[in-house]
């Protein structure tokens, strides 16, 4: 199994064991789909509802019903089996980015050091060129070639 970060307990909500996570995870709808099993500290726990509240990803556990049983969980980690995502065949992770060469021009530009991602769903991709870092945005993206590793992005004059 290949576990994905996708979030981090924060706090509760109400009496019935609701727990509220933090999570920038890009698949959120994928990943708290009720009967997915989720990861906290290595032990398997399965999402019995689910909803979005401001900022937040709510869900209970199957088999939690009221706070006191879920108050250890708080400031835990929580991850899933990559497996259980099912992602169609054009979304990738953001951590399968890392690695892949930068193609600009024809020309290998660089390799993928980051990705980060910023205010308002806007990601920078993190590339290494010439021992110093070059930060790209991502709608600069117009080709992924996971075959060959390869990420091809529109060339901007003094971008690299």
């Amino acid at each position: 199994m290949e576990f994905i970060y996708i979030g981090k307990i924060t706090s509760f909500h109400g009496v019935k064991g609701e727990i509220r996570i933090k999570s920038d995870f890009e698949y959120k709808e994928k990943a708290f789909q009720i009967g997915n099993t989720i990861y906290i500290e290595n032990k398997p726990y399965e999402i019995k509802s689910y909803r979005r509240h401001k900022e937040y990803e709510m869900i209970t556990l199957d088999g939690y019903t009221d706070l006191n049983s879920v108050l250890f969980l708080k400031n835990k980690k929580v991850y899933i089996n990559k497996q259980e995502i099912h992602l169609d065949k054009e979304e990738l992770l953001d951590q399968e980015y890392i690695g892949l060469t930068v193609v600009a021009e024809g020309i290998e530009r660089g390799i993928i050091k980051n990705l980060y991602k910023m205010p308002f769903k806007k990601k920078i991709i993190v590339v290494e060129y010439k021992e110093k870092e070059v930060l790209i945005p991502f709608e600069l993206v117009e080709k992924v070639d996971l075959k060959n590793k390869k990420l091809y992005i529109q060339y901007i004059e003094g971008l690299f």
